[in-house]
């Protein structure tokens, strides 16, 4: 793929490319906040488990 061909592609993909409208926009950002949620909860936990393993409580 020659520099020509590269501009012609990207051309296209900009000339197909849309501004999401609101509906799709909070779609979107709903879906990437549970994921982050999920992520940092599931981290949140694994870490709980690792710390009572490594540091058990002197009871």
């Amino acid at each position: 793929m020659n520099l020509r061909e590269l501009i012609d592609a990207w051309r296209r993909i900009i000339q197909v490319a849309t501004k999401p409208d609101r509906e799709e926009y909070m779609t979107l950002l709903k879906i990437t906040l549970i994921g982050l949620v999920l992520v940092g909860a599931i981290a949140f936990v694994v870490r709980l488990i690792f710390y009572t393993i490594l540091y058990p409580f002197p009871g």
